[in-house]
């Protein structure tokens, strides 16, 4: 297979672009639970699904391509995948973590890990002053999300990865925001990349799956260890289905991206909204950095209303988005980090990292941002019955 294509070429054309045995253009889903054995000294590829089935394969092998790694391992959720890796470390090892962390990965890290022996320090990544002062000399993973959830902050891979490397730690990279089509993490160091393919990869809310990308040949023989260990894997159907929706990423986050840019435009000229979070901003603290390190700045966004009376009227009055958990989908989708994403972490931990309750967070989908637009000024100023204070 061409290994020149780009980015969006080889969503289509890669090793599994047609069955080799009947020519078919979509990858067989293999249901099988066991396979047959025709030698007794000699077992074949597949002998238990747990450990390894065609279609999961597929998929494992197409992420590691797109990602730039040498092996993928499939999960049944982003959390399975983000904790099997985290088995990568043992009792007393330490994590630096970043503050504004997803609420699962928090909730693991805190209530999980913790309980084992594995001690953590949450830190602002965007200071690498803080981040050598939380190094530990048992420190063995630097977890970096970037852009963060729910605050959008923005993380130097490749500064962290050197950080890493020098006390003989691992970084692992939370990429669900914006996927191999915008950013590389294991191109700027990084040795894990984590996805919860859930988003945008499979992209249309119909399916629950993890994803976890290598580059060396040592941790892809661990991990590996550990995903049949652990046995948390996804399931044939949800592999393929994950599989159709990788052909679509580009050409998805094309438009959403470019809509979550107007978007936030839009939002940031408006006097009943406090502050918008979103790397594609000028104004945003991390604008050089996300610019050097993604080709884009993504499709999800948050926004913090005035006050609470705003924060109701709008989530009582906006009809397009779909208000639920969950991002990445060809659907809008506007979510209220304090008791969604983020409900796992206690308020007083919320509110020190910057996540009020007045903070929204939305994953642009596929409508016309026009239309977006409209019903989020109709939602604030068409069902006054007093002018909102400001």
């Amino acid at each position: 297979m061409e290994t020149n294509y780009t980015f969006e070429t080889r969503l289509l054309h890669n090793r599994h672009k047609i069955d080799p045995n009947t020519g078919a253009v979509s990858v067989p889903i293999q249901h099988a639970s066991t396979f047959h054995q025709f030698d007794v000294d000699q077992f074949g590829k597949y002998d238990y699904a747990r450990s390894l089935n065609p279609t999961r394969e597929a998929l494992e092998d197409v992420i590691a391509e797109l990602e730039g790694g040498i092996k993928g391992f499939a999960f049944a959720s982003g959390m399975a995948a983000i904790s099997t890796a985290f088995l990568l470390l043992s009792q007393n090892d330490h994590v630096v973590i970043t503050e504004d962390v997803y609420g699962g990965t928090f909730r693991m890290v805190t209530e999980v890990l913790s309980r084992l022996g594995i001690q953590h320090t949450f830190v602002d990544m965007t200071d690498l002053e803080k981040v050598e002062k939380a190094i530990q000399p048992n420190t063995k993973l630097f977890y970096v999300e970037t852009p963060s959830n729910p605050l959008l902050k923005v993380t130097d891979i490749q500064a962290i990865s050197d950080l890493a490397k020098k006390c003989g730690a691992l970084t692992f990279v939370d990429n669900t925001f914006l996927t191999p089509a915008s950013q590389k993490p294991l191109e700027l160091g990084a040795d894990v990349v984590l996805h919860s393919a859930t988003k945008f990869l499979s992209g249309h809310s119909d399916v629950v799956a993890g994803l976890a990308v290598v580059k060396d040949e040592e941790l892809a023989k661990r991990l590996g260890f550990l995903q049949n260990s652990f046995g948390a894997v996804l399931g044939v159907q949800d592999a393929w289905l994950v599989l159709r929706g990788l052909k679509t990423l580009h050409v998805r986050l094309q438009h959403s991206v470019k809509a979550a840019q107007k978007i936030a435009e839009f939002l940031q000229s408006q006097d009943w909204v406090e502050k918008v979070y979103y790397p594609g901003l000028a104004n945003h603290p991390q604008y050089d950095i996300q610019a050097k390190q993604a080709k884009d700045a993504g499709a999800v966004l948050s926004f913090e209303l005035k006050n609470e009376e705003i924060f109701r009227k709008f989530i009582a009055n906006v009809k397009i988005p779909v208000f639920a958990v969950s991002l990445g989908a060809v659907e809008s989708i506007l979510s209220y980090p304090a008791k969604m994403s983020h409900a796992a972490m206690p308020e007083a931990e919320r509110l020190q990292r910057g996540i009020s309750n007045q903070l929204l967070r939305l994953s642009v989908g596929l409508e016309n941002p026009d239309d977006l637009i409209a019903d989020f000024t109709s939602a604030i100023h068409d069902h006054a019955d007093k002018p909102l204070e400001v």
